[in-house]
């Protein structure tokens, strides 16, 4: 930030959908607008410098860009930021950061839990209880088990760890493999994923989405896969075909899932995984923790320092591959 004018900042929410958080922290030293739809982001766009994404799935930016004439910096509070990624902002000098680090050790955590659902049957247990049926059974072990996260980033690297931590055995798939890695036994590049599916107990998609990852777990994938594999999706929907998933499920190529994110979002009421005693759902939850969004403004605001000070910005995605680095 060089300007001696104050910088001017775009909220962009969901309709309907609070302010965030703390963003009263900056009024001070910004000029703060905020917008919800096509028609307020494009009466807000011009002049302003600074935008802050809270709708992770907003197609609003895309048809509004032309009226962006000073942009220069986009922030998403959110790790995927797929919906951003339309051909004219990665075209341009707009820089982009995402909210990687908030939800890494929460979406780890959802994981290791759902590989102990599983392995402690769980699911049945519950649906024993609420029949008040006392009904004693063997349960697996975890231990030992092999781990396969597809997404060695930040959240695939904490799976790593807490997996690792009650001793089974973590893989990643990556773009880029690597011989020796503190959080997996191995990292695999992402033309191994069909040879390392076959060995896996528990397969995490812990990728982003982007166009080499959409409907990545289709029928060939499940086909690879143990029969006695779980599949557990923290990433983004529409990498698993559901349809596919589906038939997976009822032809046995597969023992179960758990899925937090779907290609379509509320899941239907009518949808046949809701009956399925073998999955796992939940409302797109996996890292959301008391507090999380008072935590991505704060991260908002720190970034926003190093902006207006000139400084370099953590968090910086790559528009070309669709995600982020390290924080520096």
């Amino acid at each position: 930030m060089t300007e001696s004018r104050q910088p001017v900042i775009t909220v962009l929410t969901a309709p309907g959908e609070d302010a965030p958080a703390g963003i009263e922290a900056v009024k001070a030293r910004a000029e703060v607008r905020f917008a919800w739809d096509e028609q307020t982001l494009r009466d807000t766009l011009p002049g302003t410098d600074v935008m802050m994404v809270t709708d992770f799935r907003t197609e609003a930016l895309e048809a509004a860009w032309p009226a962006a004439d000073c942009l220069q910096w986009i922030h998403a509070t959110s790790a995927g930021v797929d919906a951003l990624m339309f051909p004219a902002l990665i075209k341009s000098d707009v820089i982009v950061t995402n909210a990687r680090g908030i939800f890494d050790r929460t979406i780890a955590e959802y994981v290791l839990c759902s590989i102990l659902m599983f392995a402690k049957d769980f699911p049945r247990s519950i649906r024993l209880q609420d029949q008040h049926q006392w009904q004693h059974r063997d349960t697996e072990r975890a231990e030992g088990k092999q781990v396969l996260v597809v997404g060695a980033g930040s959240i695939g690297r904490q799976i790593g760890r807490l997996v690792k931590a009650i001793g089974m055995h973590p893989h990643g798939i990556a773009r880029t493999p690597r011989k020796t890695d503190p959080d997996f036994e191995a990292v695999h590049g992402n033309d191994e994923l069909y040879d390392q599916l076959r060995h896996a107990d528990f397969v995490v998609i812990a990728a982003p989405l982007t166009p080499q990852t959409e409907g990545l777990f289709d029928t060939r994938a499940f086909a690879v896969m143990k029969k006695s594999a779980r599949l557990i999706n923290i990433g983004r929907g529409p990498i698993v075909k559901t349809g596919d998933l589906v038939k997976a499920l009822d032809e046995g190529e597969i023992a179960g899932a758990a899925l937090d994110v779907f290609e379509e979002e509320p899941l239907p009421s009518d949808h046949p995984l809701w009956e399925r005693e073998n999955v796992i759902m939940t409302a797109h939850m996996a890292g959301d923790f008391i507090g999380w969004k008072r935590a991505l403004t704060d991260q908002f605001l720190e970034n926003f320092d190093r902006w207006h000070q000139g400084g370099e910005l953590f968090n910086l995605v790559n528009k070309e591959l669709g995600y982020a680095g390290d924080k520096k």
